[in-house]
């Protein structure tokens, strides 16, 4: 007699896919008591989302995933198929230590493009960037709906705490009232864009730098254990 056992296949491609745009650029604000900005750390947005990316890396070839990178600017600076290993995670490090920050927008459809044609199957994508401040609908948000024909998407936006902070205070004169204004809109704005990916079935966070790390852990944790890829 023979017996065949099955069990459900559990490895899956993670893609980390990071912008590398001039909103990257910009360092971690931390808005203080006396109302005024300084700056915490010195670290770039880019400088947490590369952290991220190694910490994510580390545990998904752990728990037995391929893991690839994306990171863009105007055009695609790094790029490295999905794989395992501990020279695959050397690797990965080498090429996030030459990611560097532009100072013009990323070109977040071509990104779009390249992850859609380098991962044509069904992958678990970590994209993090930020939302620039427009009245149109930012470009990185129509390339995320593109992915989401195809993919499980987990769409970061890196916050911006000062801002928060204006909007929650309570104005003491005019000035302070047209800045407390327009941080509101300003997070009403983005609170917005990132329901709409939410609607569309994207997984999404607006976080402070300092707190990607665990979050973005905790939710590739999450998409892990239901299976969603």
């Amino acid at each position: 007699m023979i017996t065949r056992q099955y069990q459900t296949e559990r490895s899956q491609a993670v893609w980390i896919v990071l912008d590398c745009g001039r909103l990257m650029r910009s360092r971690h604000l931390r808005w203080a008591q006396t109302s005024e900005m300084r700056v915490a750390g010195g670290h770039s947005k880019l400088d947490h989302a590369c952290s991220t990316a190694v910490a994510l890396a580390q545990l998904a070839l752990y728990s037995g995933d391929r893991v690839g990178l994306l990171a863009y600017g105007q055009s695609i600076q790094q790029r490295l198929l999905p794989g395992r290993g501990a020279s695959h995670l050397r690797q990965l490090i080498e090429l996030l230590a030459q990611a560097k920050a532009e100072t013009s927008e990323a070109d977040h459809l071509r990104a779009t493009a390249a992850l859609n044609r380098l991962q044509p199957r069904r992958a678990l994508i970590l994209w993090v960037t930020d939302l620039a401040e427009t009245a149109m609908r930012p470009e990185v948000i129509d390339g995320a709906l593109q992915l989401l024909h195809r993919h499980v998407l987990l769409f970061v936006a890196m916050a911006q705490p000062e801002v928060e902070a204006i909007a929650k205070a309570r104005p003491k004169n005019v000035e302070q009232m047209f800045r407390s204004a327009a941080a509101q809109e300003m997070a009403g704005r983005r609170e917005l864009l990132l329901a709409r990916l939410r609607e569309q079935g994207a997984l999404t966070l607006d976080l402070d730098p300092e707190a990607l790390t665990p979050s973005v852990l905790n939710q590739y944790l999450m998409v892990k254990e239901r299976a969603m890829v």
